[in-house]
C-alpha cells in the first residue's frame, strides 16, 4: 500500500459501490425532506432546516405591471443530530499483494464490495430511524380487508383522505410500505392489467408508481413494533372536544399503552396514535398526536378503548412533513490522523458520506461515516397504514 493510492484514485470504486446501494430498498430516504450538507456536526448539536410554506394561487388580471407580491415567510425547524456512525475497512500490505497477484480477484474489486456494504449498513440505519417516526403520525388507517391492499386500493384512498382532511399538500405525497404490502399491491389485477393501470410499469418493470397522488416506495425500514398490554381500559367521565390531545383514563383496567400504539375508542371510527408511554392504564392519560380527537366525547360516556394488534407500520406523508438532516461527523479543530478524506453524495438518496483514509503500520484503514438526525415537522401530514 503506497501513499500514492489516494482517495481521488478510488472515487470510481466508491461511486460504483454507491450506485449499487442507492437502488436497494431505502424508500424513506428519498421520500422525505433532506438537509444534507458538507458541514460537520457533533452528536446532540442542533441544526436548523428550512421548511417552505404552502403556495397560494391568485387570479390573473392584466395590468401595466405585474402584481407586487410573491414574498413568502420561509419557516424552519430545529432538530438534533442524534447519531454519528462509522464503518471501518482495513487492508494489510500482504493481503493487497495476494489479491492483486495473477489470477486474483484484485483488491479494488473486493474494496468496491466492502464500500457497498458500508454504505448499505449506514443507509439501513438511517432508514430504520425514519421508519421509527410512525410514532408521530396523526392517525392510522386499518386494512379495508384482512390485510393492506388485499382486495383493492381502498387503503390508499383512505390514507389520502386522512391527509387531505388534515390539510396536507397533495403535490408531493409519498407512501412507504413494507415488502409484504408491496407483494399484495403487485398482485392486484387492476395494477397488472395495462388497460386498467394506464401503463405497463408494474407489469413489465415492477415499478410501484403513482396512485391517488402517492409515490409508492418499498422499504426494509418499515417497523413492526410490539404493542402494549392494555385490557378493559376506558376514558374517564369527563367531556372531551374535537381537537383535544389529552384524554384521561378512568381508574379501571390493566396493562400498558406504548408510544406509537394505535388506539381506537368505542363510538369513534378513527384510529389514533398514542404519543407517550402509559405504564399503567388505570388513571393514566392518552396523549394523541395532532390534530387530536376527531369526534367529541360526551361527559359521563366513558367509552372503552382498545389497541390495534401488532403489525407493520407503513407510512403515508407529505414530503415536507418529515425532515432528515445529515452532516459529516465532528472533528477536533486540529484534525486527526487521517492522511486523506473526501465527501461523496449518493445522487439518488441525497445522503452525504465521509470517506477517510488512515495510514497505519504496513496496513491502511478506510472509514465510511455519517451523522444524522430525523424529525416529524408536521404530525398532521403523516398517517400510518396498519398492517396485519
Amino acid at each position: 500500500m503506497s501513499t500514492a493510492n489516494t482517495l481521488t484514485n478510488l472515487i470510481p470504486t466508491i461511486y460504483t459501490a454507491l450506485d449499487v446501494v442507492s437502488r436497494e430498498l431505502t424508500g424513506f430516504i428519498p421520500a422525505v425532506s433532506r438537509d444534507s450538507k458538507y458541514e460537520r456536526a457533533a452528536i446532540g448539536q442542533t441544526v436548523r432546516s428550512h421548511v417552505a410554506p404552502a403556495a397560494t394561487a391568485g387570479d390573473i388580471t392584466p395590468a401595466v405591471t405585474p402584481p407586487d407580491d410573491g414574498e413568502q415567510t420561509i419557516g424552519n425547524i430545529d432538530l438534533a443530530i442524534t447519531k454519528a456512525r462509522r464503518v471501518p475497512i482495513r487492508w494489510q500490505g500482504e493481503e493487497s499483494l495476494q489479491m492483486n497477484s495473477e489470477g486474483g480477484p484484485g483488491r479494488d474489486n473486493i474494496l468496491q464490495d466492502q464500500f457497498a456494504q458500508a454504505f448499505r449498513t449506514l443507509a439501513n440505519e438511517v432508514e430504520q430511524d425514519l421508519g421509527g417516526l410512525y410514532v408521530n403520525a396523526s392517525r392510522a388507517i386499518v386494512p379495508d380487508s384482512t390485510t393492506l391492499f388485499s382486495a383493492g386500493l381502498d387503503d390508499a384512498a383512505n390514507a389520502r383522505k386522512v391527509l387531505v382532511d388534515n390539510g396536507a399538500p397533495t403535490s408531493e405525497l409519498n407512501c412507504v410500505i413494507d415488502t409484504t404490502t408491496g407483494a399484495a399491491m403487485r398482485s392486484l389485477g387492476q395494477l397488472n392489467s395495462v388497460n386498467q393501470a394506464g401503463d405497463e410499469d408494474l407489469l413489465r418493470q415492477g415499478v410501484l408508481g403513482d396512485i391517488f397522488d402517492f409515490k409508492f416506495r418499498e422499504s426494509a425500514g418499515v417497523q413492526t413494533p410490539a404493542i402494549g398490554t392494555e385490557a378493559d381500559a376506558t376514558v374517564n367521565a369527563s367531556a372531551y372536544s374535537i381537537g383535544d390531545t389529552a384524554l384521561t383514563l378512568a381508574a379501571v383496567g390493566t396493562g400498558t399503552v406504548l408510544a406509537g400504539d394505535i388506539v381506537s375508542i368505542v363510538g369513534d371510527a378513527n384510529y389514533y396514535m398514542n404519543k407517550t408511554l402509559i405504564a399503567a392504564v388505570s388513571g393514566g392519560a392518552l396523549t394523541l398526536n395532532n390534530p387530536g380527537l376527531m369526534a367529541a366525547i360526551a361527559g359521563s360516556a366513558s367509552p372503552a378503548i382498545s389497541l390495534r394488534a401488532s403489525g407493520s407500520r407503513s407510512m403515508a406523508f407529505a414530503r415536507s412533513a418529515i425532515v432528515l438532516a445529515t452532516r459529516a461527523p465532528a472533528l477536533p479543530k486540529e484534525g486527526d490522523m487521517a492522511v486523506d478524506r473526501t465527501m461523496v453524495m449518493d445522487p439518488r438518496s441525497g445522503l452525504v458520506f465521509e470517506i477517510a483514509k488512515y495510514l497505519q503500520y504496513r496496513q491502511v484503514q478506510f472509514e465510511v461515516s455519517i451523522a444524522w438526525g430525523v424529525k416529524v415537522a408536521k404530525e398532521e401530514h403523516v398517517v400510518v397504514l396498519a398492517g396485519a
